[in-house]
């Protein structure tokens, strides 16, 4: 099965419309198709056989007939609101450019919908935050943790309202797996078009020197426009602070080795990262 496809997921948060955004706009750059992923989370209310041998059920019994009718009226608000939210959103995306445009609805969880199309996606966009959190808080929800944690596909994750970025950020640290990110940028035209910024911190050494100047060479033989930057200090106060000073409106971090990055991506420090973000972080793994 051929990974060409941007699989988008929405689910009505104040955040949605930035993840048809954001996905609209790589679709017309990759001329990928795009599905907008909707996800019914499996329903956890009680069902009638788990009681059936409970001591003392008696006349309670009607409660349970009670809890599945509601069950099921609520799964059907549930469906058709979910089909608005997709008609909606493929509207909105095909009017921004994006290409063959489709919609999927699932019963499921999140993590597990996504994995069970990762074969032909190429890109996933999600939202920084679910319908149960105010856009505003600086948190990242726990399913997105757990997508970015396990999904091995790109991820798009979208942060609030967006606009076309202009440049973007690379952490680099100069391990293989890092340079095989690099590979996949310089290969791939979605940021090819975007001044871009190649940022180590580490010591001045020359090993750290010559990793970054081939990081630059990757890029700039592929027509990409960069810029490459050594820093010392803190990995997040570093990074935190290049993107002030140079006004980045893309991040890119990527799961790198076991290095110090790898910490940095994978740890705690990622969570504050994404939590805070106010401009869409590309995640490679």
């Amino acid at each position: 099965m051929t990974k060409n496809r941007i699989t988008a997921c929405i689910d009505g948060s104040a955040i949605s419309t930035a993840v048809c955004d954001t996905a609209a706009w790589a679709s017309a750059i990759l001329e990928a198709p795009l599905t907008f992923l909707h996800v019914l989370e499996k329903s956890r209310s009680p069902a009638k056989e788990n009681f059936s041998g409970a001591i003392g059920l008696g006349s309670r019994e009607h409660l349970l007939d009670e809890l599945a009718a509601l069950d099921e009226k609520r799964n059907k608000v549930a469906i058709e609101h979910g089909k608005h939210l997709l008609e909606e959103a493929m509207q909105r995306a095909k009017t921004a450019g994006a290409i063959n445009v489709s919609s999927e609805q699932r019963h499921d969880q999140l993590l597990d919908a996504l994995l069970a199309c990762e074969d032909s996606t190429r890109l996933y966009v999600i939202g920084r935050l679910g319908e149960d959190h105010d856009v505003n808080r600086q948190v990242i929800g726990s399913h997105i943790e757990n997508v970015v944690r396990t999904i091995h596909t790109p991820i798009l994750m979208a942060t609030g309202k967006f606009s076309t970025p202009s440049n973007y950020m690379l952490a680099y640290d100069g391990s293989e797996t890092a340079d095989k990110a690099i590979d996949r940028i310089a290969n791939s035209p979605l940021l090819s078009k975007l001044s871009g910024h190649v940022v180590m911190v580490g010591k001045e050494t020359p090993d750290n020197q010559r990793c970054l100047e081939n990081a630059y060479k990757m890029l700039t033989t592929k027509g990409h426009q960069v810029q490459s930057h050594l820093l010392q200090g803190d990995i997040n106060g570093s990074l935190m602070d290049f993107q002030e000073r140079f006004n980045i409106e893309l991040k890119v971090m990527g799961a790198y080795g076991h290095s110090r990055i790898r910490e940095f991506i994978i740890g705690s420090n990622t969570t504050k990262m994404l939590a805070t973000s106010t401009v869409p972080v590309l995640i490679l793994r």
